[in-house]
């Protein structure tokens, strides 16, 4: 992945509503880059085709107070949802680089179900900020689980700590890394009757997504730290169970 988002990890904020943003506004140039990046992010399987559209804010049902709306298309094959979470958060810490506010707002609903042979998956609401304080301070502050319940075995300095503020649906945080030696195993966790608003036959699909955006944020940390590693994928229907294995890593 492109080291550079790396960075952005930092800075990235949900941004839940966008108000007093500023005057400034995304411009025909940005929408173009953005399309133009999209082709160079990294995939869980290139075997899967996905695509992206811009489209304002009128357009979709989304009425945070953004300008525009990023609709995330994916053929439906096995381990497609991982997969567009792992492009669409490479896609956030892009868009926090240029400074463009983002939201990954999964209710999100639009007439244009379909694209070019695609279905639509989710949605980012995206708006200019003009002022780069309106971003992510102090990461560190952010909600989230501790270290040893999403964590077993030894940590791993400069990734352990920082994978935990990855975002999620809800803030459910459905992930558990397993590490033994020079392996690690990371589960979609579920915990009976922990699902936010989330109505309960959305939860794993929504999850998922999530796992896939966590892999992005591994990875970054992983390249960033020197480690080099191979990763197999687990399917994941999306089943009930506890824990479910999405990915295995074996470092070299």
């Amino acid at each position: 992945m492109n080291s550079l988002l790396y960075q952005q990890i930092f800075k990235r904020k949900s941004f839940h509503l966008f108000r007093n943003c500023g005057e400034s506004t995304i411009s025909a140039q940005e929408i173009n880059d953005i399309l133009q990046e999209f082709q160079n992010f990294s995939v869980l399987d290139a075997t899967i085709r996905t695509a992206i559209r811009v489209l304002p804010s009128s357009e979709t049902s989304c009425k945070r107070g953004q300008e525009y709306c990023i609709l995330l298309y994916s053929e439906k094959k096995p381990n497609y949802l991982q997969n567009i979470g792992y492009i669409g958060e490479q896609l956030d810490l892009y868009l926090t680089s240029r400074n463009i506010g983002a939201l990954w707002f999964g209710i999100g609903k639009t007439e244009e179900v379909r694209y070019d042979g695609l279905d639509f998956v989710i949605m980012l609401a995206i708006r200019k900020i003009n002022d780069e304080t309106k971003f992510r301070k102090d990461m560190f502050k952010s909600k989230r689980k501790g270290l040893h319940e999403i964590w077993d075995g030894e940590v791993l300095d400069g990734v352990s700590e920082l994978v935990r503020f990855a975002p999620s649906a809800c803030n459910t945080q459905p992930w558990f890394v397993k590490r033994e030696e020079n392996f690690l195993k990371v589960f979609r966790y579920k915990k009976l009757g922990k699902r936010g608003i989330m109505p309960a036959a959305r939860v794993s699909f929504y999850n998922r997504i999530d796992i896939g955006i966590f892999l992005c944020f591994l990875e970054l940390c992983l390249e960033n730290m020197g480690y080099s590693f191979t990763r197999s994928l687990h399917v994941d229907e999306g089943n009930d169970d506890e824990l479910t294995l999405n990915a295995e890593y074996i470092f070299e």
